[in-house]
């Protein structure tokens, strides 16, 4: 997959996961190695390995190879995707709460209207 396409699918079922939602907050917080993201999950390292690639393979985290580490983060293109689209669905939310927001101001006009 190319570092800058996200497939929504692939992304929003990695996120079904809560490790895997645990460990994108912690790389929200930098880059570190796979052995550290272990840590606090009560898994092997081969688990956790697992988590990692269904996160790379769905665009949201990437590796650099340092020496044998391999070290993870988060990757910009992923993230700012997901973002764009989450943001597209609060602009049609909010535009269809001003939509009903005006025909409830219109309700009450034609109310007010019909008491006097």
């Amino acid at each position: 997959m190319s570092s800058t396409r996200l497939n929504l699918d692939a992304a929003f079922s990695a996120l079904a996961d809560p490790t895997r939602r645990a460990i994108l907050a912690r790389l929200a917080k930098g880059e570190t190695t796979v052995l550290e993201l272990a840590k606090p999950f009560d898994m092997t390292q081969p688990a956790i390995s697992q988590h990692l690639k269904v996160l790379e393979d769905a665009g949201l985290i990437v590796r650099r190879v340092e020496g044998t580490k391999r070290p993870r983060r988060l990757a910009k293109a992923g993230i700012e995707a997901l973002d764009q689209w989450l943001a597209m669905l609060r602009r049609t939310l909010e535009k269809n709460y001003d939509r009903l927001d005006e025909v409830l101001a219109t309700i009450d006009r034609h109310k007010k209207g019909e008491t006097r």
